[in-house]
């Protein structure tokens, strides 16, 4: 079973996504800022990362950028879920070292397959 980091300030989007990915066979972590999100890849590292972009502390980019600077996490891989749907905010998640962008509101297959194709290729 794999494990996924969701991070998420909003309570009502982190337990959606939760209940997502928990009836979709993934286990499942949460944290609701960026700075506890380091904290628990340190502990426990996850299969794969959902990173929202706006949160207090340390939003997603600068989150996303610490995760693949550090040669222990670096191989992580991350899916921004963000609200933010411009080009730009694509173009920058992407330049930041995530695999995937989803933008708020998503339906719930199109994040399932974006997972499943992270974690199995072929």
């Amino acid at each position: 079973m794999s494990t996924v980091l969701v991070v998420e300030d909003s309570y009502t989007q982190r337990h959606l996504l939760e209940e997502l990915l928990k009836a979709n066979a993934f286990d499942v972590k949460t944290a609701c800022d960026g700075i506890e999100a380091l904290e628990q890849i340190q502990c426990d590292r996850p299969d794969i990362i959902i990173l929202d972009i706006v949160m207090p502390r340390l939003n997603g980019y600068e989150v996303c950028r610490k995760i693949k600077r550090n040669p222990e996490t670096q191989a992580v891989p991350v899916i921004f879920c963000s609200s933010n749907a411009g080009m730009s905010d694509h173009y920058w998640g992407l330049k930041m070292g995530a695999i995937a962008y989803i933008s708020k509101p998503f339906q719930p297959q199109e994040l399932i397959q974006t997972i499943n194709q992270v974690l199995n290729p072929n």
